[in-house]
């Protein structure tokens, strides 16, 4: 019996076998967004890329006729400064071997994609390199479509082709999987905390809880948040 990729261990991301690209995250695609509210798009992409930037996954910008369409939002940009975004003609960024290329000479298999349309920009190349051979995680809260429905079908499609829908957080999550991991772990917590909504609110009142130690002299003693994740309590 073949082994299922998607299930144990194996299935689960991995910051050295992952690589990143974002679509198409320009104006143009933003003023018909409509499966999401915007601003939610737009904090999750950009922590999207804080994450692979602490997990030096490699992340590829991509935007579709930027003179039309606009410029990449500045709040992505700004996470990759010095990277120009690919500019394309082809709808399906997949298509344009300026993004294909980078990708294979990365050698890695697993591939995270966001992308504005879902149901065009994200669902095509997601489709075309399934068929490659790629274990495809395509980030839905990263994403969006002209209507909650046309993002809700090209998710069904690309599911059903083999993509694996994740959310970005998740996306983190399997990343560090380890909190001992020392290294990554206190630019998680920056960045949950700057982008987690609610999770930053718990992460933030746990770090308080954490911070105040039981007082031997009548004085609560504080610990630093940094402290706390790089274990030097």
């Amino acid at each position: 019996m073949s082994k299922n990729p998607k299930i144990g261990l194996e299935g689960l991301l991995r910051p050295e076998d992952s690589i990143l690209v974002l679509i198409d995250h320009q104006p143009y695609q933003f003023t018909n967004l409509n499966s999401h509210e915007p601003t939610m798009i737009i904090n999750n992409v950009i922590g999207l890329a804080k994450s692979a930037k602490v997990f030096n996954v490699p992340t590829i910008l991509t935007t579709v006729i930027e003179k039309r369409g606009g410029y990449i939002i500045k709040g992505l940009q700004d996470v990759f400064p010095d990277q120009k975004p690919i500019n394309r003609t082809f709808i399906n960024a997949w298509e344009d071997p300026n993004v294909t290329e980078v990708v294979k000479k990365s050698g890695r298999k697993q591939l995270i994609l966001a992308s504005l349309w879902t149901e065009i920009c994200l669902a095509m190349p997601a489709i075309q390199a399934l068929g490659e051979g790629y274990d495809v995680f395509i980030v839905t809260d990263a994403s969006g479509g002209v209507t909650a429905e046309a993002h809700d079908m090209a998710v069904r499609r690309m599911v059903q082709a083999g993509a694996v829908p994740i959310n970005w957080m998740a996306v983190l999550a399997e990343w560090q999987r380890d909190w001992a991991r020392t290294e990554t772990s206190a630019g998680v917590s920056e960045i949950l905390l700057e982008h987690g909504g609610a999770s930053a609110v718990a992460l933030a009142w746990e770090l308080q809880l954490l911070a105040t130690t039981p007082p031997a002299d009548g004085k609560p003693v504080q610990v630093s948040n940094s402290s706390i994740f790089t274990g030097r309590l």
